[in-house]
């Protein structure tokens, strides 16, 4: 797929776009609105409609709609992630175009791959705008939907807003917010497949003139449907809205997530083959460990200075505590018939990150043409220590029965100690600007510098490493507003990954420079009849450099000479069509490959050049319908497709793809009370979301059900 080729289709569907106007009827009278959402927060007021009109602040600071961000976006609503049976946040996202789960224990069950690249280093996970930067490949917050207002994607490199680690894409994840006017409630109970249970509670409302408040709580636990596959979520979000002005207001928020998820590290393959028989098995530990405690504390400040000049501040203080005890890797062994139970590991995480980001909005004029430029900089300190039993040396492992396993108990020689501690820093200048150029063209920049400075102490032999890694981004975007409803745009941007996380690099990992991505990309977004439709189309490259390689295979000598790219397609639709129709529907189509990479196996050094990165589709799709079936019932019934994947680099293991049904029906019973019926996957598919390993594949639950009843007061 080449850029002509690209471009070429950018070209023929935009001379299609402009005849779709035609289309549009002068018919008002069934005049459908497109889905709706809650922006404002009111849990019974009139929904207003996420559409491209609409300003989304993952894709700039400039506070612009799709229609003018010369990017890739879009947004899933409360509503449509409760809506379509989505049980986590990263359900929901994997729901957007070309974004899928790779989710792992041993990332925190988080990570997302977008665009060719995967995983936290890659697919930056935002919380209310700031970010928790990730350490030893992990993160295990925001995970439950329940407090979630909205989920913001910007697709493509955006360290020009972020910092580095965003080149696939960039997840912002925006909590229910306090709203003025009326205190209203809203409770659910749930009750579903292997015992699941739910009880939430969302309140919110003002307590006085000038005061609000926002209060969200969700228990989640369930048996699981493997052995011994228990779970349990506690959630708790609350805000605190005073208005001390007109022009000025301040919100505190707290937000905390206690996790101990279905603790399974996958389905071992029996002579390189599935065995459905083995599905259901849970070959872990009797007192296996995998928990998370989060915590995110943040003092948000906004001034209307003048009719023309905005301050914006967030103060944010978070925590995370994580802790891991399992046998996670089980092989086969043809000779002996047997499971081999290795990788013993103990492992706590231990982080703390104290931050500040203040930036100016201004409204002003620029050599005769309006403009908007907004300035600011973020102060970051991460403090990261990790406990282990490392080196891991008495892992040798036991041997199992693949279909009556013995449970047993950890045991390691290794004790668990304290091994690393980093201390991290730092700062970033940014800014952004749009400036119409004319009544049609408008230009949108953006720049942003960021020092980081990484300490960093080996508990074990005492030794000491420190890096200071500077790096620099801009981009550059022209968007040409055919119509109002019509815009074409295209955009150059660079972004940065570290070769790892950067609060967690070895030593030799500091020695290296931060990797460099380059991205260009061409789209168009149309709404039309009478906004009852949008499309969306874009067309990308992305060229990634300074990957490590090994470049010898007797020293093991490793240089920053590698590169991955990736090119693409996207497209997204949504209709609102007679009889109460709803479509919603996405596709992408990525072909991405290692340009220079050589690895060293078994004391010999092969190139990969050519192959598919590890956990990247080629296609993608997803496909929801909701229908009304009359005032009080309605149904919907969704697709989602993924390709095959490959589970290592040498494209030998192959992880095969799926297409899962889901369907949910719901009764409004009464104005205040609602009953509803999630069944996910209707047609009890056998299928691997993501691998653990070449030899393990994490299977996706079988068919289920889960009842709720949701009363509104």
């Amino acid at each position: 797929m080449s850029r002509t080729y690209l471009f070429h289709t950018l070209v023929s569907s935009a001379c299609l776009s402009l005849s779709l106007p035609s289309l549009a009827t002068d018919d008002t009278e069934h005049i459908l609105a497109l889905p709706s959402t809650a922006i404002t927060g009111d849990l019974d007021s009139e929904r207003e409609a996420i559409t491209l009109a609409t300003p989304l602040p993952a894709g700039s600071r400039l506070n612009l709609s799709a229609l003018e961000t010369p990017a890739s976006t879009s947004s899933l609503d409360a509503e449509a992630i409760d809506g379509r049976n989505n049980r986590s946040v990263q359900e929901a996202v994997s729901r957007s175009p070309g974004i899928t789960s790779v989710g792992t224990p041993g990332n925190g069950n988080t990570a997302l791959s977008a665009r060719g690249f995967s995983g936290h280093s890659s697919v930056m996970t935002l919380f209310d705008g700031s970010r928790l930067y990730t350490g030893a490949g992990t993160q295990s917050f925001p995970v439950d939907p329940w407090m979630v207002e909205r989920i913001d994607i910007l697709r493509g490199p955006a360290s020009v807003l972020y910092g580095e680690g965003a080149t696939g894409a960039v997840i912002n994840v925006i909590p229910k917010k306090p709203f003025a006017g009326e205190i209203r409630n809203h409770l659910r109970l749930g009750y579903g497949s292997y015992d699941r249970q739910q009880l939430g509670l969302d309140s919110g409302g003002s307590l006085s003139e000038r005061l609000s408040y926002r209060l969200t709580l969700n228990r989640e636990q369930s048996n699981g449907w493997i052995d011994r596959g228990d779970s349990e979520n506690l959630s708790l979000s609350a805000a605190l809205r005073w208005d001390a002005s007109d022009d000025l207001s301040f919100t505190l928020a707290h937000e905390r997530g206690d996790s101990e998820p279905m603790n399974d590290f996958g389905t071992p393959l029996i002579d390189g083959r599935y065995r459905d028989s083995l599905r259901k098995k849970n070959y872990n530990l009797h007192d296996a460990v995998q928990r998370y405690h989060d915590e995110w504390t943040r003092l948000n400040s906004d001034w209307t200075i003048n009719e023309n000049l905005t301050a914006s501040n967030q103060l944010y203080y978070i925590k995370s505590r994580r802790h891991w005890r399992n046998a996670e890797d089980y092989s086969w062994d043809s000779g002996r018939d047997q499971l081999l139970r290795q990788s013993y590991l103990h492992i706590k995480h231990d982080q703390e990150q104290i931050g500040d980001r203040q930036s100016f909005t201004l409204d002003h004029g620029l050599f005769g043409l309006t403009s908007k430029t907004v300035v600011g900089a973020e102060y970051n300190r991460i403090r990261f220590d990790v406990d282990s039993n490392a080196p891991y040396t008495d892992n040798g492992g036991d041997y199992i029965d693949p279909w009556q396993p013995a449970p047993g108990y950890f045991g390691s020689q290794d004790p668990t100690r304290p091994q690393t501690h980093s201390t991290t820093q730092t700062f970033a200048l940014f800014a952004e600007n749009r400036t119409q150029l004319s009544e049609r063209w408008s230009l949108v920049t953006g720049i942003r510098r960021d020092q980081n400075h990484i300490d960093r102490d080996n508990r074990v032999d005492g030794t000491h490493s420190d890096r200071s890694l500077d790096g620099g981004n801009w981009r550059a975007g022209l968007v040409y507003a055919v119509t109002e409803q019509l815009s074409l745009y295209g955009q150059y941007s660079t972004s940065e990954d570290g070769v790892g996380d950067l609060i967690s690099l070895s030593p030799a990992a500091q020695q290296m420079d931060l990797t460099e991505s380059k991205q260009t990309e061409l789209g168009l977004k149309q709404q039309f009849w009478n906004g009852r439709g949008e499309w969306t189309l874009a067309a990308y490259q992305i060229v990634k450099k300074k990957l490590p390689v090994v470049t010898d295979s007797h020293t093991r000598l490793t240089q920053q000479v590698g590169q991955q790219s990736s090119e693409g397609l996207e497209a997204t639709l949504e209709l609102a069509l007679a009889q109460q129709w709803h479509v919603s529907a996405n596709a992408s189509v990525v072909r991405a490959a290692y340009d220079d990479f050589d690895e060293v196996v078994a004391g010999t050094i092969v190139s990969r050049v050519g192959n598919r990165p590890i956990n990247v589709p080629r296609r993608t799709a997803n496909l929801w319908l909701r229908k009304a079936l009359r005032n009080d019932l309605d149904a919907g019934l969704g697709l989602r497709y993924v390709d095959a994947r490959y589970a290592d680099t040498a494209n030998q293991a192959t992880v095969p793809g799926y297409t899962v049904v889901d369907g949910n029906l719901g009764w409004q019973l009464l104005p205040e009370v609602r009953l509803g019926l999630q069944v996910n996957n209707l047609l009890d598919r056998r299928y691997a979301v993501t691998a653990h390993s070449a030899e393990q594949w994490l299977m996706g639950a079988p068919r289920s059900y889960f009842a709720t009843l949701d009363y509104r007061f």
